[in-house]
């Protein structure tokens, strides 16, 4: 019985003696020679392998006339496959695992044993359910079970390594990322799956391409034209690196930040042909082993090989290829393996080595499981089905680690993040400045060590975006046709802020709050009503105080003159009335001065419409008397009597009681309240008194109207009556000015806003006020204090 591991993989032959292999056998056809570079040793179960011990970069296409002969020589892959023998002697020295069982090996060489000679493997041997176990490929093609049901691995799939390559290039914020890879299964899935996986991460591909294995000068040259990203993900293997350095050292490009693939990210043979353009490259290597007890002492056999001389009766030409070992001179036994370096000897790195280690002990201990003995040697429908549910269900430790296997046939992932570092003595040291663990939870499962990571170019990490991320007080607006980490940056719209960097959409403020001059946060809305503090404010407030006390001391004025013939004479009780009101007319101003609430506002307007109202009712009721008064001189007259002192206060109630009316009418079915007005600018609070009912604000003013042009027309008719001192010219004088004042106040209330429109409501009430106060009693009181000599019955009484 054979067990072959071919690169990534390894697979069953049963040898049986019964009479129908013996005819099958007779049956086969005649393929060709042998291939003689090989190792065999016979066992109970021998298990193969293919292993790439000679490769060859493919730089032209092959012509297909001649077989292609490998050329070059794979020092680690000659490791591997001492470990795959190291591993099968030590099991069959062990007498708790396959006591009574003897394991082979046969083990070939092959140029190319990646993911995709493992899928054409599968399709061959599948169908005889033969199974395979892979020590390095790790597409995640390789896991559809459906596909490929005899596969496992001890190689993590790729789709865990592309979430760690995820995680890695958002980590330090690489959002414009190349992707290459070489033509291949292994390249497109893993390319497929980053794009997939990198979406959650804002990361988008600069480019994305597949050369060909063979890496002709126009392949380059398109590879490289496109290289519009400082940060390259590579996809491939060490001969295709080798070609892409080459070129890329020819164009002196320079500060290229590789991320290595898995495949190649311990490939130190690069280094010593392209160590200065790798200088800084991460990449993720698989788990490794510290140290396979026994194996660096087994490797020292390759003695030989590494020194290139012959030890006396050494012989095993088998061994050797059949290469010129006789041509050799002997080995002078002063030679020190600690003295020179080969990727074969080097057991610092036991990455693969640990891969294909696990890989014979995984079919060690499936065999052990399934009771070999038991299936018998024959029948071997049985043996393969029942072989590879064994090995599907191992669970066993090596070298102290658990080993065991997800549904898919795939182990846990674990890799470490290997950084490229240049040694003092200019060898490439690869060290550890992270990892990423599958098993942890969610956030957790990348770590990294910023401080240890040597950048290719400066001390830190390069910057690789399409665009600058957009600061706060913006937001991303995407470009139509481009990839999503290609935008503009649009500032936040009037009301909205962002207080991060990159958002897609700025957040709005608060009612009461705005944003500030950048629009990264809100601030508290600035609050406007005419306010006792502010300039504007005192000043209106002052000239309120002022006016009232200018009536109150003209009152003061007329009642200590009031037994004059000049106040006697001017309807005293109606003009101590009228100063009284004019009085509460410019107090009533300072209620629309401090910030608005709804009681005031409710006062404010009654008391403005129904101060007025006592005002004019009293003027008009003054120019009654005027007209009256100048009808009774009349002969046979008598109609003073119908307007006496009771007539004239019944008609300043009466013509205030209306104005009254109104104003209860208006407070009871849509009062005047405060309000909190956003409309005229958002960024300020203007507390303001809205009328509630336009109606019911308009009535009163109009009904202030009304009674101001009676009292005109009256005052105008009375204008030319034969007095010595006519109080009918003021009158009409101050109703001139008050239609003037009010006139002008419509259109310039209804166009401003805020404290303004306010303050014009109390100039208004001032300027009306002071007009009807300087017009009437002005005059009256320069004769009273400065002329008293015409304050006299006889000067009254000259006309």
């Amino acid at each position: 019985m054979a067990l072959w591991a071919a690169h990534l993989l390894m697979f069953l032959f049963l040898f049986s003696g019964t009479s129908r292999s013996t005819a099958a056998l007779a049956n086969c056809v005649f393929l060709g020679e042998e291939e003689e570079n090989s190792v065999y040793e016979d066992g109970d179960v021998v298990i193969g392998g293919l292993f790439p011990l000679h490769y060859s970069p493919v730089y032209s296409l092959p012509t297909y006339e001649t077989q292609p002969t490998p050329n070059m020589y794979n020092a680690r892959a000659l490791r591997w496959i001492q470990t795959m023998i190291f591993a099968i002697k030590e099991i069959n020295q062990r007498s708790d695992l396959l006591p009574q069982l003897k394991l082979g090996f046969h083990i070939r060489d092959t140029e190319n044993a990646g993911s995709g000679v493992s899928m054409a493997l599968l399709r061959s041997l599948g169908s005889f359910h033969i199974p395979l176990v892979s020590y390095f490929a790790s597409c995640s093609c390789l896991s559809n079970q459906r596909e490929f049901p005899t596969f496992m691995r001890t190689m993590p799939s790729d789709a865990f390594q592309i979430r760690a390559l995820a995680r890695l290039v958002s980590y330090f914020g690489w959002t414009w990322v190349g992707l290459t890879g070489v033509e291949s299964d292994y390249a497109r899935f893993a390319i497929q799956l980053f794009l997939q996986e990198s979406v959650q991460y804002g990361v988008c591909a600069a480019y994305t391409h597949f050369y060909p294995v063979a890496l002709s000068q126009p392949a380059l040259d398109e590879l490289l034209d496109m290289a519009s990203s400082k940060v390259i993900i590579n996809f491939s293997g060490e001969s295709e690196m080798q070609g892409i350095l080459r070129e890329i050292r020819h164009r002196n490009i320079t500060g290229l930040q590789w991320i290595a693939s898995e495949a190649w990210a311990t490939a130190t043979l690069l280094w010593e042909k392209f160590g200065d353009l790798l200088m800084g490259t991460l990449g993720f290597a698989i788990r490794r082993a510290d140290v396979i007890p026994g194996l660096e002492q087994h490797l020292t056999k390759f003695w030989e090989e590494t020194f290139n001389c012959r030890l006396n009766g050494s012989v095993n030409s088998h061994s050797h290829g059949g290469d010129n070992y006789y041509d050799r001179l002997p080995c002078k036994g002063t030679e020190n393996l600690e003295d020179v370096y080969s990727p074969y000897s080097d057991v610092t790195q036991l990455r693969v080595s640990y891969n294909v280690y696990k890989a014979v002990y995984l079919v060690a201990h499936a065999l052990q499981d399934m009771s070999y003995c038991k299936v018998g040697k024959d029948n071997l429908l049985l043996f393969f089905p029942q072989l590879i549910h064994y090995m599907k269900r191992a669970n066993f430790s090596a070298l102290g680690a658990k080993v065991n296997f997800d549904q898919n046939g795939d182990p846990i992932a674990y890799y470490d993040l290997m950084n490229w570092q240049r040694s003092p003595d200019g060898s490439l040291a690869l060290v550890k400045v992270g990892f990423y663990d599958a098993s942890s939870p969610a956030g957790y499962s990348l770590v990294i060590n910023d401080s240890m990571i040597q950048w290719p170019v400066g001390k830190q990490a390069s910057r690789s975006v399409c665009s600058d991320s957009c600061p706060p007080g913006s937001r991303i607006a995407r470009r139509k046709g481009e990839p999503i980490c290609c935008f503009d940056c649009v500032p936040c719209a009037e009301g909205e802020v962002s207080n991060k960097t990159g958002v897609f959409k700025c957040s709005r403020c608060s009612d009461d709050t705005w944003p500030n001059e950048v629009r990264d946060h809100c601030i508290p809305k600035t609050i406007e009503y005419l306010s006792y503090h502010e300039l504007m404010g005192m000043v209106l407030c002052v000239v309120c105080v002022l006016g009232a006390c200018i009536s109150l001391s003209i009152l003061a004025i007329f009642f200590t003159y009031r037994d004059t013939p000049l106040v006697r004479a001017n309807n005293m009780e109606l003009s101590f009335l009228l100063m009284v009101f004019l009085s509460v007319c410019f107090l009533v101003g300072l209620l629309f001065i401090g910030e608005p609430s709804d009681w005031l506002c409710r006062i404010r307007y009654p008391a403005f419409g129904i101060s007025f109202a006592l005002c004019i009712s009293c003027l008009l009721a003054k120019t009654v008397v005027v007209l009256m008064a100048f009808r009774s001189t009349l002969p046979g007259s008598n109609v003073m009597k119908w307007f006496g002192p009771s007539q004239q206060r019944a008609s300043v109630l009466l013509g205030t009681a209306v104005q009254v009316i109104i104003c209860l009418i208006w407070l009871l079915t849509s009062p005047p309240h405060a309000n909190n007005n956003t409309d005229y600018h958002s960024a300020i609070i203007i507390i303001e008194c809205v009328t509630g009912s336009e109606v019911g604000f308009w009535c009163v003013l109009g009904y202030i109207g009304i009674l101001a042009c009676m009292c005109f027309l009256m005052a105008f008719l009375a204008r030319k009556l034969p007095d010595n001192f006519n109080e009918a010219k003021f009158i009409t004088f101050s109703m001139l000015i008050f239609f003037a004042v009010w006139i002008t106040f419509i259109p310039v209330y209804v166009s401003t806003a805020g404290k303004y429109t306010v303050a014009v409501h109390i100039f208004a009430i001032l300027a009306s006020a002071f007009g009807l106060l300087f017009c009437i009693f002005a005059p009256k009181c320069y004769i009273i204090m400065l002329k008293p000599e015409k304050n006299s019955k006889k000067n009254m009484m000259q006309r």
